[in-house]
């Protein structure tokens, strides 16, 4: 094959490799972009959108399960309703081959080349992409690693049969009857709420003393008490030790061997670097752990290497790969950027919805500041109220001497839509006066965000 030569190679199109090469394109960067799989990546394919759309339609089945017979507070009544769970998979996949090609036609349109294959470096500026009709070597200027993530696997719990990844929950041919969550962290809870309303039995496996541990506790509270509601088992401090005939060995807080009957296990214990395969070895890239070093330009250790995404550490989130791919993207086309974002927001799409952006008020406590606390309850929030769901409530956490805002926090059903206006009030050096003079429209959840800024000083006016 001919050799390619371009200004800027990105390998990988999820999020972060994508959005990289289309603003590349934009400025008139000449952009190839190479990805041995579908362009969106993890994200799109088989991880947040697919996730979505199935946490989404048990959320509406289990709305309808409610509806059942003539106690439902609405008034509205029906008869019992089936799960078509072939349709609802189909209706997921369908959204994802849109947005699939939605990409496709955004790097097309900035005139980004594409290579389908499999890339592996030969030195910093020359990697060899293995595609269907053979080896194509392409040679750059700069490099984007951008190769994203993969499920962690556990010793004795080794992926294939019973035990599967996120990846192969989201493809299920059925709803188990019984299935073991291991592992209780964002995507773990998500998965496992989603089955549960659609039917299954679930049982939750985590080894640390708390659901969801990298919340505290207050925001996890409303997630515990829904899954009860839901009738799901939740075992802490216990971890999983393998399958044997009778379903998964586990060792309980106790220390004591159970066997939890188990039609599937889902393994979610984190995610580690895609990094099999791309030659790694022929660079010289310094490493923070399993995950590559890069500075406040998403400069590696060499020059003309640029990484972004998930392979740079955490928070190992989508929208973070993305603000990396579009910096990345202006920096090669001559631009000063570097990377000096105040906070990320960090979203769990459980039940109900936990967003965190900024410090929490032990994490600000511990950076040795004097804070005032508000918190705001959506048990006196009007908008909650009408959609029969009134748990959860808004945080908002600042400085005592300034009333700078240092971070919010929310937990609640649809929360997820404010994490834009937390981060934003973060990113702008708002303080609880611009929030609390903010005039919010009513009735929505958001006026929970002005509330808590009112009540961190002192004069809430609705609770």
């Amino acid at each position: 094959m001919k050799e390619i030569t371009c200004k800027l190679l990105v390998i990988g199109a999820g999020p972060g490799g994508y959005t990289c090469a289309i603003r590349a394109g934009q400025l008139g960067v000449d952009t190839v972009i190479v990805e041995a799989e579908r362009a969106g990546g993890t994200c799109l394919n088989i991880g947040c959108i697919p996730s979505k759309a199935l946490i989404h339609a048990a959320e509406e089945y289990d709305n309808v399960c409610h509806m059942v017979g003539l106690k439902n507070p609405l008034g509205i009544s029906i008869e019992s309703p089936k799960l078509d769970f072939a349709r609802t998979v189909g209706w997921k996949d369908g959204i994802v081959a849109r947005l699939n090609s939605g990409v496709l036609a955004l790097l097309a349109k900035a005139r980004v080349k594409i290579v389908h294959g499999r890339a592996s470096f030969r030195d910093g500026k020359t990697v060899e992409v293995e595609t269907e009709t053979g080896i194509q070597t392409i040679r750059a200027q700069a490099v984007v690693i951008a190769t994203g993530s993969e499920p962690v696997e556990l010793p004795g719990l080794a992926f294939g049969g019973s035990v599967m990844s996120s990846t192969e929950a989201l493809s299920l041919a059925t709803v188990p009857g019984n299935l073991v969550v291991v592992g209780a962290g964002y995507i773990g809870m998500e998965l496992g709420t989603a089955f549960a309303k659609m039917g299954s039995k679930v049982t939750f496996i985590e080894a640390k003393a708390q659901i969801l541990p990298q919340y505290d506790a207050d925001l996890v509270a409303p997630v515990a008490r829904r899954l009860t509601t839901l009738g799901v088992r939740v075992l802490t401090s216990a971890r999983a030790k393998g399958l044997s005939d009778e379903g998964l060995v586990i060792e309980d807080a106790a220390g004591s061997e159970q066997r939890l009957a188990a039609d599937k296990v889902l393994v979610a214990v984190g995610r580690r670097p895609r990094t099999k395969g791309l030659g790694l070895a022929e660079l010289d890239l310094d490493r923070v752990g399993p995950f590559l070093r890069i500075d406040e330009h998403c400069r590696t250790s060499m020059r003309g290497v640029y990484a972004i995404g998930d392979l740079t550490g955490e928070p190992m989130l989508a929208h973070r790969a993305m603000a990396q791919g579009e910096l990345v993207a202006e920096i090669v086309a001559g631009k000063g950027r570097s990377w000096d974002k105040r906070c990320i927001a960090a979203v769990c799409f459980t039940d109900p919805e936990i967003v965190a952006v900024g410090l929490s008020p032990d994490e600000a406590r511990a950076q040795g500041y004097d804070i005032r606390v508000g918190q705001f309850p959506f048990s006196a929030n009007g908008r909650a109220m009408t959609v029969s769901r009134d748990d959860g409530f808004v945080r908002v956490v600042a400085r005592a001497d300034s009333n700078l805002i240092l971070g919010v926090q929310a937990v609640g059903i649809a929360v997820s839509e404010l994490s834009a206006a937390f981060s934003l009030a973060i990113e702008m050096g708002a303080r609880l006066e611009d929030i609390a003079a903010t005039i919010h429209a009513h009735p929505t959840r958001s006026e929970g965000f002005q509330e808590a800024a009112m009540k961190a000083l002192g004069h809430a006016l609705h609770i």
